[in-house]
């Protein structure tokens, strides 16, 4: 009764809300909640079929979750911080990582720290089809429709409040074999999946109080899903004033939210100065010293890159001088060898990569960038002044980043490959609508380029160090 209780107050159910009211709403959202579902299960099924071993039985250190109590290294005067995730998207594990590395660097020899997708690893069917099933929906047209349905339907009190009792119902008991065995000092979710269940878990791992503390990092920029806001966590650190009235919003305090920018990765801690070195990056990376835009589509590689690196080095070929055009396909190995056989203008160095690891290196070395509107992605750009020209976004969690974009004024929004292609070609005719683009980015970069190193200090506060 006390989970069910916590369970309807965090969903935003209201204060004293009986069973004869929550049924009450149920009729008028049923049919699209039936449908979200429905059309979830047909994702998983697209994106991952049911022979597939991925997620299946295997735990942290490739151990199955059965034998968890025989994995967690001895216990050491190190405190143990326990990320947990869900790996949709190439950001909540990015941020996790960027975490980790500041813990490091601040506290060095005072943490040992697990990054864990909880839903893949310790999930029963279909929970731990979440990423192959987030990965089609995202790639796709129709599963972008269709990730709307699903987003739009968590977002309703009733809806969360039965989501949330059936994840719990069939994942619980499993989620705390693995928590118990690792028995954290901290917990910190960088995943709007991984507040309610861990949080109860950790309600009875303390003898029905929670004596372990809780921190939620919202990965999240220009908007984000109510998912993520928990009003029983120690501290929920926003990227914000659009996450923080959320926040606000959802029932926490003041005290709780912590606004300190977006995580980023490491190489961007210290990259706002590096505009200036923008030309000795080129030559490190074996470029050439004229015009560059990059072209990328996140970690996934989703969007189409193609049609747009297909314009783009149409648009380019047409004008006087030299160009370069970098591609970023990320783990959509299909796109880079389709982008690489093609034939461009000899006025144009097309560089093609695939997943990279040193993408601050990258971003310094273009004058400007055609992207989705992922929330790492335009906040790294911020950092290193890189104006963006938005190509897609997800439905729901990534709408807000463009306006963020826009009214921040360091880039514009289209869907439409030409007229991609068209804005790239005009910003790069005109150095100075690139520099006042730059210089506005850099202005809110600043934020995020100490963010994670702050998230950092807010986690070790918490353990007292």
């Amino acid at each position: 009764q006390r989970d069910t209780q916590m369970s309807m107050n965090m969903g935003g159910a209201g204060k004293g809300m009986n069973p004869l009211e929550l049924l009450s709403k149920l009729p008028r959202k049923l049919p699209g909640t039936l449908l979200a579902s429905v059309l979830g299960l047909f994702a998983n099924f697209k994106g991952l079929s049911l022979n597939s071993n991925a997620g299946q039985g295997v735990g942290p250190m490739g151990l199955a979750p059965a034998h968890a109590a025989a994995w967690p290294p001895a216990k050491t005067a190190q405190k143990r911080v326990m990320f947990l995730l869900s790996d949709t998207g190439g950001g909540h594990k990015a941020s996790a990582k960027a975490i980790k590395g500041a813990l490091d660097i601040l506290y060095p020899g005072k943490f040992t720290c697990e990054i864990e997708d909880m839903w893949t690893d310790h999930g029963k069917w279909p929970y731990n089809q979440m990423v192959p099933g987030y990965q089609w929906l995202a790639r796709y047209k129709v599963g972008n429709w269709m990730w709307k349905l699903l987003y739009q339907t968590s977002q309703i009190p009733p809806n969360r409040w039965l989501t949330g009792q059936l994840a719990h119902a069939a994942n619980g008991e499993a989620f705390e074999a693995y928590m118990r065995a690792y028995a954290p000092d901290i917990v910190v979710s960088v995943h709007p999946l991984c507040q309610d269940v861990p949080l109860r878990i950790l309600d009875r791992m303390g003898g029905g109080t929670r004596k372990v503390p809780f921190v939620t990092v919202v990965t999240d920029l220009g908007s984000a899903s109510t998912l993520w806001f928990h009003k029983k966590v120690d501290k929920c650190c926003v990227p914000g004033d659009v996450c923080e009235k959320i926040a606000l919003r959802k029932g926490l305090k003041p005290h709780q939210i912590k606004k300190h920018g977006l995580p980023v990765r490491q190489g961007f801690w210290e990259a706002g100065n590096r505009r200036q070195t923008s030309a000795l990056t080129k030559t490190k990376l074996g470029l050439q010293l004229v015009p560059t835009v990059l072209v990328m589509g996140g970690g996934d590689g989703v969007g189409p890159m193609q049609a747009i690196a297909a314009n783009v080095g149409e648009k380019l070929g047409a004008l006087e001088g030299k160009y370069q055009m970098i591609v970023v396909c990320g783990k959509n190995e299909q796109v880079a060898k389709s982008i690489k056989a093609a034939v461009w203008p000899s006025n144009i160095n097309v560089v093609v990569k695939g997943f990279v690891s040193n993408m601050d290196d990258w971003m310094v070395a273009a004058d400007l960038m055609v992207t989705k509107a992922g929330p790492g992605t335009i906040a790294e750009a911020a950092i290193v002044g890189l104006p963006c020209m938005l190509s897609g976004f997800l439905p729901g969690q990534e709408e807000g980043n463009v306006p963020y974009v826009i009214n921040n004024g360091y880039g514009d929004f289209s869907r439409d490959p030409k007229k991609i292609s068209a804005k790239v070609t005009e910003w790069l005719a005109d150095a100075q609508v690139v520099s006042t683009m730059s210089e506005a980015a850099s202005a809110i970069g600043a934020t995020h380029a100490r963010a994670t190193k702050e998230i950092a200090r807010e986690i070790a506060e918490l353990v007292d160090l």
